[in-house]
């Protein structure tokens, strides 16, 4: 094990006053999953803008207390070699601009060898919106599987866009939400995704619209079952919401958790095997120019953030948690954290808010992927 060091890097220079540091710290909300994934090889980040709550992350300093990775202006990052295999405490620390420390918050850094599931047989099926609809992050995914040392992979699903690879097909669908893939019945649609059923919900007996997974997997997927089932989704569920009014927010994100819930037990029930895999929301586009060519002034990065900051807490806490009573779902939903390793300053082009350019959705796939190697090596 290396000899644990503390890197730190202070970002600007205005001092808070004293008075207010409890309460700057109360507000940051700084936010971390209990465990992160690194695989071998790979290069993994922690972008400090997308675990705290703040207009101005310039205005603070951040340090990282790791025996791993080194930290930079707006990151830690790690590309872990074989002698780093194994769990690492990694800790950052928010301070104000005079180096007081205002918060701090841990998380276990699991680091996967790159061998791990070599010649594994797995069955991926990914569920989400837009994100997923582009192809981009399952593509990536696709291309680390492909590398030597890695499981025999097989992607399952109905979409396949005319930018997928070899091999890569999924069920993404640009502006979906978990309410629609819960229950969405399409009388006429019209051969495309923006009007046609949800490939979960079929007419039952009766003729009533019905949630129906096993059917999906029986005749869709020709009687497959996955092993793991990615779920990215929460963008559309949740960006309409009033950032300004908290209740109204969390009020939202419980009607988005209900859907989830439907579904995932409804996945459970027809592969009682698979593990569900529940990818954290992105962060935004740290421009308000990819909020303004997009909305027009109607929704900004500001709002979108405190909206998917709460959302991310919330997601922690349903299915990361294991101090929040957590019900058996706890033993086949995990949480990906992909909310980590996403530049949202480089990962995004400069006239979109919520959608990452090619570099944001490669580390999308990394974030997946290396949690996929995780899964792997515990089995």
């Amino acid at each position: 094990m290396p000899i644990r060091f503390l890197l730190t890097l202070v970002i600007g220079s205005a001092a808070l006053p004293s008075a207010m540091s409890e309460e700057v710290s109360k507000n940051l909300r700084l936010t971390l999953p209990t465990e992160m994934y690194a695989v071998v090889g790979v290069e993994l980040s922690v972008y400090f803008d997308n675990v705290v709550l703040t207009e101005t992350p310039e205005a603070f300093g951040f340090s990282v207390k790791c025996g791993v990775g080194q930290t930079e202006t707006r990151r830690w990052r790690l590309t872990a070699t074989p002698q780093d295999v194994g769990s690492h405490e990694l800790t950052v620390i928010v301070s104000d601009g005079d180096g007081k420390e205002l918060t701090q918050k841990s998380t276990r850094l699991t680091i996967i060898p790159a061998c791990a599931g070599t010649d594994r047989k797995v069955r991926l099926l990914i569920v989400g919106d837009s994100l997923t609809h582009a192809t981009a992050y399952p593509n990536e995914v696709a291309r680390l599987l492909n590398r030597e040392g890695n499981p025999v992979w097989q992607m399952l699903g109905t979409h396949r866009p005319a930018s997928a690879v070899e091999g890569v097909t999924h069920e993404g669908y640009g502006g979906w939400t978990w309410q629609r893939f819960a229950s969405h019945y399409e009388p006429n649609p019209d051969g495309t995704y923006r009007k046609r059923s949800s490939p979960f919900v079929f007419l039952d007996k009766s003729g009533i619209p019905t949630l129906n997974v096993a059917r999906y997997l029986d005749e869709s997927l020709d009687g497959l079952r996955p092993d793991i089932v990615f779920f990215l989704l929460g963008i559309n569920d949740c960006f309409s919401a009033n950032p300004d009014d908290p209740a109204a927010i969390d009020a939202r994100i419980d009607s988005m958790l209900e859907q989830a819930d439907l579904l995932l037990a409804e996945f459970h029930k027809a592969a009682p095997k698979a593990d569900l895999a529940v990818c954290v929301t992105t962060p935004p586009n740290a421009r308000e120019s990819g909020f303004e060519a997009n909305y027009k002034g109607r929704y900004h990065r500001w709002g979108w953030k405190r909206i998917q900051h709460r959302l991310v807490e919330r997601l922690l806490t349903r299915f990361d948690d294991p101090s929040a009573g957590r019900d058996s779902q706890s033993k086949y939903v995990y949480i990906v954290p992909t909310q980590l390793n996403i530049d949202p300053l480089n990962g995004y082009p400069e006239n979109n808010g919520v959608h990452p350019n090619g570099a944001g959705y490669q580390q999308i796939g990394v974030s997946i992927y290396s949690w996929l190697k995780w899964r792997m090596h515990q089995q």
